[in-house]
């Protein structure tokens, strides 16, 4: 397997794929796909939203809930893929709240709003 842009663990693309009810092999590129546009949004996102650094290489940028819809319509994604997207997003969150002893704050920015797992890397 080759080394990926997207700040998603493996096991987190795994169940994210498995709820979303999409073959797990159509995840890690869709993933891809996102980061991609989320590096070349990059500069916007960081004027127009917060942004909470992770542990790991990953910014996350908190944009208004269902800013993943405008994501999965630039991209072409069908429901389930965005759904998938969305997820595995949301989980890798979850995983670094409890990283950084955030979890009820990280739980509840899920609530309001959707975010957006951004490499840090160029």
């Amino acid at each position: 397997m080759t080394e990926s842009s997207y700040p998603i663990e493996g096991q987190i693309v795994l169940l994210a794929g498995t709820r979303a009810s999409i073959p797990l092999d159509q995840l890690p590129e869709l993933l891809e796909r996102a980061q991609t546009y989320l590096q070349a949004n990059r500069e916007t996102y960081g004027r127009e939203y917060e942004r909470i650094s992770g542990p790991r290489e990953a910014d996350y940028v908190c944009a208004e809930s269902g800013h993943w819809d405008s994501i999965g319509t630039e991209l072409g994604l069908s429901d389930r893929e965005q759904d998938a997207v969305r997820r595995a997003h949301a989980a890798q969150f979850e995983r670094d709240g409890r990283r950084l002893d955030r979890s009820e704050e990280f739980e509840m920015t899920l609530e309001i709003r959707d975010v957006l797992a951004v490499s840090s890397a160029p």
